[in-house]
């Protein structure tokens, strides 16, 4: 089926062509778009659901906007990453919008300042285990002590945009070292 069949059945909302395109053909793509843009697990149905209720939102603009000058994988990738980057803080939460924690599941003799404790002792931890010094000192400044990061870029002698930079790659460290620990 070539890329034009595709995108007319999707715009005629051809249920076998929507079927095939999004749960067979893009799924290895769609995985890992899902890899690349969320940090935390998502639903594949309910990623495929809103990807596909932005491409046929009125009357299917974005799918007509397609003009067959790439691959139609190479376009869906690009109009995915881009729509769920902006969004990736608002959707497709695969806990349903229940909050993480649950005030009723704490332990009774437990309190807050026991948790925060913990926590930190816990975050600590986490901090001595990763090799890269330059890393913890960027996210405890940032997210710890909420510097601006105007200031702190200054202070490292480092662009801003270098400074998120690093942020992310010293954010993903962090998590590979807590999933390794876990």
């Amino acid at each position: 089926m070539t890329d034009q069949e595709i995108v007319q059945g999707l715009i005629n909302r051809d249920n076998r062509i929507t079927q095939d395109f999004f749960f067979v053909k893009c799924r290895p793509l769609i995985i890992s778009i899902i890899k690349c843009v969320f940090s935390y697990p998502v639903d594949y149905d309910e990623f495929v659901n809103e990807l596909y209720l932005f491409l046929v939102a009125n009357d299917c603009r974005k799918l007509r906007e397609f003009e067959f000058r790439s691959s139609l994988f190479y376009w869906i990738k690009v109009v995915a990453i881009r729509y769920f980057i902006r969004k990736r803080d608002h959707v497709i939460d695969i806990n349903g919008g229940l909050p993480p924690y649950n005030e009723t599941t704490k332990d009774e003799g437990t309190s807050d300042l026991e948790a925060h404790t913990d926590a930190r002792m816990d975050l600590e931890r986490l901090f001595m285990s990763m090799k890269n010094e330059r890393y913890v000192f960027v996210i405890r400044k940032l997210v710890l002590e909420d510097v601006p990061p105007e200031s702190l870029a200054e202070e490292m002698g480092i662009t801003v945009a270098n400074l998120y930079n690093i942020k992310k790659r010293a954010i993903s460290a962090l998590s590979k070292v807590a999933l390794k620990e876990k």
